[in-house]
């Protein structure tokens, strides 16, 4: 009988040991997934937190290039400002040399008619350059007063109703430039 209850023994320190050792692996499994479970919550978390940075990174580029766009334009604009005029002053330097050349020759000769030819020509090509550049003259022969293009300046009675509200004589030529007026004609007009 000894050795029977000795068996039960060694069975029961076994199934104890057993029970030890099952509830030691429930306990680190437990705590395996207490950990994981800590784990998945951080990793919510950081991940968050990592989108954060990546926004902010993404934030403070944008700025910076925006910055950088808003410099860069101004010193664009500061040089077309400073700079704007250089197409109308080359050419209108031409002009300026057949100018001096006109006035050269002038005090060669004693000729009216040849000095005046010279001026006709010099305008000529003064009115092309301020034609290449969109300066145009507002026609005002015969035309109806218009005080988009005209300033009236006149008003010239007894002219006939056909005259009525037509410019009569420009006194001064308007210009535009592109269709938009940069100095109206000064014109009389019939009353």
């Amino acid at each position: 009988m000894k050795e029977e209850e000795i068996k039960n023994m060694e069975e029961e320190e076994n199934l104890d040991s057993v029970e030890n050792a099952e509830a030691q692996e429930n306990a680190e499994a437990q705590e395996n997934a207490k950990k994981c479970e800590s784990e998945t919550e951080k990793d919510p978390l950081e991940a968050a937190q990592e989108e954060i940075e990546q926004l902010k990174d993404k934030y403070l580029r944008s700025v910076a290039e925006f910055d950088n766009y808003r410099k860069r334009t101004l010193k664009e604009k500061a040089e077309l400002i400073l700079n704007g005029g250089e197409k109308a002053v080359l050419a209108i330097l031409p002009v300026i040399d057949d100018m001096e050349r006109a006035i050269e020759n002038g005090k060669k000769t004693d000729d009216p008619c040849v000095l005046r030819e010279g001026m006709e020509l010099i305008y000529q090509k003064f009115i092309k350059a301020l034609e290449s550049l969109s300066v145009k003259k507002i026609d005002t022969d015969g035309t109806d007063f218009n005080t988009d293009l005209h300033e009236a300046v006149a008003m010239v009675p007894g002219m006939g109703d056909d005259k009525k509200g037509k410019v009569i004589d420009c006194l001064q030529t308007g210009y535009q430039l592109n269709d938009k007026v940069i100095r109206h004609a000064k014109v009389a007009v019939g009353q």
